[in-house]
């Protein structure tokens, strides 16, 4: 028997649904092509509906459904293509007991939208780029369904857009914005024509405009680009900025496909997360490119990038975009790109997007990477020269399966998200490159979890796996390695409890195909978790509550392989000990720069992170950093993972030789892992450092992404708006 909580419906409602959808996709193949009404020279573009594979197939091979065949042949075509269709009571009934419990049953605190009432399924954009305004024009032509009787309004996640109209039908709707905050915007509520019944579909056509300070919305100068040339635009929704790019039920719970055109001026390129359908089309002065996304994402992942672009192939699946000037290094760079791909899918599973491309953006991007289906956004600071950093890409791939096909319920879940896309990155590179290589990224990443707990508290209400937002906190502010380090610590410690790798892999993969397309909340793991390992004595021990809800390090320490770690931390022990009271040392005796000839970026970091971890309640004296900077030449690294560490270690030692260094790369690159540990180091480093600080970063913001010149100033303590 299938566990009551994977997402599937009995056989019958399957073949309901599927022989519904083909009926409609055999009329919707006849219907004439939509018009983007960009102008008066409008382009047309031939609308394809999404396909399924029927569900009772078994190994390609479709089975006898008389009740598929009944209803496909007696379908009426004014049925099929009707705006709001209506299911049998008995239908609807089946389906409400079959279908899991989802995330959308999950109380949301970060978003206005009713979603438990009626949900968005699908998205029609057209979208005009304007440069000269900083403002984007589109057209949201939204379809939802009814999940419940009676529905008589659709509410949707707004901020700063400007709506100057709603109707169907050609048929203007009452609608008015109302409730607003700073951090979740400003609710919109549309008034439906007519109530909905639980399964009624109907579409909202809504017209607006976004402002030129949308938070989703980075708009560069010729100047801030590589080229210099042309000016360039970039999206960054995660985790609910989306609403201030277009009106969207701006939550996790709620999935929808969409397809978009989106028009730019020459020769611009533009770039989304889904599949360019077509080639690009002139329009005057501009070209249009069209785009489709047929399979169902969150909010946060719709993303969008103008700009100079470039694309080099390095891979069957895959290509890297950036600009013409950066796009040789770039292919160097991400040449195992898909290497990593075909490995996550032996590890994972089928890959389900189709294309996994890269883009390599401007240095403000304030991630790593961010994982937009179809389309990785990538930060510069990866591109070292000798494909050191370029890990980071199989953390952007596991997000294939762990975030994008499986999602958390809402963002006090998000550890659902990104401890499983630790977990399963990690896995990867064990496949590549050894066992040893999972243990030494687990044990980089319980070092940076102690790091990120004493940064915060260890009291604090954002140490836990699962934080409380229901006082309408923005999720940006809990942002931090939480939700990775400590997640993948709890999947690590499950792993163990039942048995090792064979039968917590053969539950990964599992969980990922029956959540496929789905959400899950913390209890629903839970639940899940427990009846899929009922025969295991030990997982009736574990201290879910404690795990879910205490704030601090986790209540059980794991125990990693530390081969591959242990040089790293024997040299840490090495040059900690020789400066044990922080008076200063020229360093350990017989070291050299031989200690770390041999090693990878990310023992380096390793031994750096580590040997800070040592220093917590004692800094090194700055002759000391200063010594160590020298002797192994971190001060002349173009490795943004080794210089970020370096200065972090010199900073807390009040080490300001380091001062001009610090300051120079806080304004060549707008990412947040570098950002905000060194701002908050060179702030505490002393008085002059404190100034400094505040000097840079009102120097450099205006450079920075519109989130990480949020988070940089309230760390300073600096008015964002000064």
């Amino acid at each position: 028997a299938r566990h009551p909580l994977t997402p599937t419906h009995p056989p019958q409602l399957n073949c309901l649904m599927w022989s519904l959808r083909t009926a409609s996709t055999r009329l919707a193949a006849r219907a004439p092509a939509f018009a983007l009404p960009f102008s008066s020279r409008s382009t047309t573009f031939p609308f394809t509906p999404r396909h399924a594979r029927h569900p009772c197939s078994v190994d390609g091979a479709e089975a006898t459904c008389a009740l598929r065949q009944q209803i496909a042949g007696n379908l009426r075509p004014s049925t099929a293509i009707t705006q709001r269709s209506k299911v049998t009571a008995a239908a609807a009934s089946a389906a409400a007991q079959a279908a899991p419990s989802t995330g959308a049953m999950v109380k949301e605190y970060s978003s206005y939208a009713n979603a438990t009432d009626i949900k968005v399924t699908h998205n029609k954009f057209t979208l005009d780029v304007d440069f000269d305004s900083k403002i984007i024009t589109g057209v949201a032509q939204i379809t939802a369904k009814a999940e419940v009787e009676d529905v008589r309004q659709l509410v949707l996640d707004t901020r700063d857009l400007e709506i100057s109209d709603v109707s169907t039908d050609g048929k203007s709707l009452k609608h008015a914005f109302g409730e607003s905050s700073t951090a979740l915007g400003t609710k919109l509520t549309i008034d439906l024509p007519e109530a909905l019944q639980a399964g009624d579909y109907t579409e909202i056509r809504i017209t607006f405009r976004t402002s030129p300070k949308a938070s989703a919305l980075q708009w560069l100068e010729p100047a801030q680009t590589a080229g210099g040339t042309h000016p360039y635009l970039f999206s960054q929704c995660q985790a609910i900025h989306a609403r201030s790019f277009v009106p969207c039920q701006d939550t996790p719970s709620v999935k929808s496909t969409y397809e978009a055109g989106v028009r730019v001026p020459k020769p611009l390129t533009a770039l989304m997360s889904a599949v360019p359908v077509g080639e690009p089309v002139t329009d005057g002065d501009n070209t249009v490119f069209s785009f489709k996304q047929e399979v169902a994402i969150p909010s946060y992942l719709l993303a969008l990038a103008v700009g100079e672009l470039e694309a080099r192939q390095v891979g069957p699946l895959s290509r890297v975009w950036s600009e013409p000037s950066v796009v040789g290094a770039a292919e160097y760079e991400f040449a195992n790109t898909d290497r990593y791909l075909q490995t996550a899918i032996e590890v994972a599973g089928p890959y389900a997007w189709g294309t996994y491309d890269l883009l390599i953006l401007p240095p403000s991007f304030p991630y790593g990477g961010m994982e937009n289906p179809c389309l990785t956004f990538v930060t510069p600071t990866l591109l070292a020269g000798d494909r050191s950093l370029d890990r980071v890409v199989c953390h952007e791939i596991a997000h294939s399966w762990t975030g994008n096909l499986v999602s958390c319920a809402t963002w006090e879940h998000f550890w659902l998200n990104e401890g499983w896309t630790m977990f399963l990155e990690r896995k990867i590179i064990s496949r590549i490159e050894g066992k040893a290589a999972f243990y030494f990224g687990a044990s980089q990443g319980a070092t940076s979890l102690v790091d990120a707990v004493r940064a915060f508290g260890e009291d604090h209400p954002y140490t836990r796996l699962v934080p409380d937002l229901s006082a309408g906190d923005d999720p940006d502010d809990c942002f931090s390695r939480i939700p990775y380090e400590k997640g993948f610590y709890f999947l690590f410690y499950l792993q163990e409890l039942v048995g090792g790798d064979e039968p917590f892999e053969a539950f990964m993969r599992q969980y990922f195909k029956d959540f496929a397309n789905a959400n899950v909340s913390s209890e629903q793991f839970r639940e899940y978790f427990l009846t899929h390992f009922k025969d295991v004595p030990a997982v009736r021990n574990i201290d879910w509550d404690t795990w879910y809800y205490a704030p601090g390090l986790p209540p059980v320490k794991n125990s990693y392989d530390s081969s591959l770690g242990r040089q790293a931390e024997d040299l840490a022990r090495r040059w900690h000990t020789a400066d044990l009271m922080g008076l200063g040392s020229d360093g350990p005796k017989d070291v050299s720069a031989k200690d770390i000839k041999g090693w990878g970026a990310e023992q380096v970091t390793y031994f750096l992170d580590k040997l800070t971890e040592l220093r917590g309640m004692t800094p090194m004296h700055p002759r000391t950093t200063a010594a160590l900077g020298s002797l192994y030449a971190f001060t002349a690294s173009k490795n943004a993972e080794i210089r970020s560490a370096y200065y972090r270690l010199a900073l807390l030692a009040g080490d300001e030789a380091v001062f001009p260094a610090v300051a120079s790369f806080l304004k060549e690159q707008g990412r947040m892992k570098y950002l905000r540990p060194l701002y908050k180091a060179l702030s505490g480093s002393g008085s002059r450092g404190s100034k400094l600080a505040k000097d840079v970063f009102l120097e450099a913001r205006s450079s920075y992404h519109p989130i990480a010149a949020k988070m940089t100033a309230a760390d300073l303590k600096v008015d964002f708006n000064e």
